[in-house]
């Protein structure tokens, strides 16, 4: 008898059982008042793997009465597809079919239009999941024909009671009565990086470790370091990462030195390469932009390397990010650009910057003094919009100065 995996078996059949994504399914969630209104729209989810995703279209399908089927789109053809509509003509579409694509984003352009006639008609309603931005990688016509949701990681309190009906579930199948304590729990519900099936498969290798009692010891022998990097209180590695960033940001190479050390002797070398070059654009930016071209080197030489050899160009990057000038002036300038992005402004481009329109009316800045003309180029809702505030760092002034100089004259 080929045995159930206990994240299969425990897989929520109600939104009761859900845990996490309180936003969407808790008693003022989004997605469930609405369908305890009678409304199942097509929809798109996208958020890290193990969040719900799957199990929310499965609960969805089952209230609607709706006939499901489930294609991922890694390894779906075109004819996959056209099986589905298809069904739309017979007995099994009688009461509409409800389609959850997995990995939306692997499906191309023309994968995805094959679908807009159903969805438009009601014959197929859609639930697609992507782990990707969908505005991104998902045709546009789905997205406007669709409600988005975004399903966040599941904070590790959330995981814990999970775990605790996954503890009793094993007991039942193999009659025994091991057991976990609360601690335990939530390390194995931190270690898991906000992804529920992950946490559950932990458990159940930790279980069949176990003798009577499931510990740390039990997980450390199963769950590889690089998942995550813990303190004696279990503190994911996400708040070490973030205590490096922090500590790089006020510039405190002491603090800095520790926390990237404590990362690395944990084996995270991943979680440190990435922060590294984050804090290089986001804390020091335009104060020293030579910072990202000198961090993504010794990121590059740490990968070659390898640990333990990997921790020399990865302390230096630090220690240099930590005692550079600091400024977060681009990353504002972006985050202020997004809010009117978000806002619904500047939908429509002067025309004089489109290629469809031949350019026609658009100045070149090359042809004039100084390499700079007058001319409006943000669309005219937001023509008097400002993002971008030059930093009081040395680099920043100086092109602030070239300009004022420039612009003024």
């Amino acid at each position: 008898m080929v045995r159930k995996p206990a994240a299969d078996a425990l897989r929520p059949t109600s939104f009761d059982e859900m845990v996490g994504q309180k936003h969407l399914f808790g008693k003022n969630g989004a997605l469930r008042r609405m369908t305890e209104n009678g409304y199942l729209p097509n929809m798109i989810f996208y958020g890290p793997p193990g969040t719900g995703k799957t199990t929310a279209a499965g609960i969805l399908a089952a209230s609607s009465g709706m006939t499901l089927r489930t294609l991922n789109a890694t390894s779906a053809s075109l004819a996959d597809v056209r099986e589905v509509t298809a069904e739309t003509g017979n007995v099994f579409g009688s009461k509409g079919i409800l389609l959850y694509l997995d990995e939306i984003q692997y499906f191309n352009k023309k994968q995805q239009q094959s679908l807009l006639e159903y969805i438009e008609d009601g014959r197929i309603t859609l639930i697609a999941s992507t782990t990707e931005n969908p505005y991104l990688y998902v045709y546009n016509a789905i997205i406007s024909r669709s409600a988005v949701f975004e399903f966040k990681s599941v904070e590790a309190d959330d995981i814990v009671p999970a775990l605790r009906r996954g503890i009793d579930y094993l007991n039942r199948e193999n009659g025994l009565e091991k057991t976990a304590c609360d601690e335990t729990l939530k390390y194995i519900a931190s270690i898991a990086a906000g992804d529920v099936r992950r946490s559950i498969n932990y458990l159940e290798n930790a279980y069949f470790m176990a003798e009577k009692e499931i510990t740390r010891e039990t997980l450390d022998g199963c769950v590889p370091k690089i998942v995550g990097n813990f303190d004696a209180n279990g503190t994911v590695h996400y708040d070490l990462l973030s205590a490096i960033q922090k500590s790089i940001r006020g510039s405190d190479p002491d603090a800095t030195a520790f926390y990237v050390a404590k990362a690395l002797e944990g084996g995270d070398l991943i979680g440190v390469c990435r922060r590294l070059q984050v804090i290089a654009s986001e804390d020091i930016g335009l104060a020293y932009p030579m910072a990202a071209v000198i961090t993504r080197s010794c990121v590059e030489s740490a990968f070659d390397l390898g640990l333990p050899e990997a921790r020399i160009p990865l302390i230096n990057a630090a220690i240099m990010l930590a005692t550079a000038p600091k400024s977060n002036s681009a990353y504002m300038a972006y985050a202020r650009a997004a809010e009117d992005i978000a806002a619904g402004k500047g939908q429509n481009l002067p025309p004089y910057l489109r290629p469809g329109n031949n350019y026609k009316g658009y100045k070149y800045p090359h042809d004039y003094p100084g390499h700079w003309v007058r001319q409006q180029y943000l669309p005219n809702d937001l023509k008097n919009a400002r993002y971008y505030e030059f930093g009081d760092n040395k680099t920043e002034q100086a092109a602030k100065a070239w300009s004022d100089k420039t612009k003024n004259k």
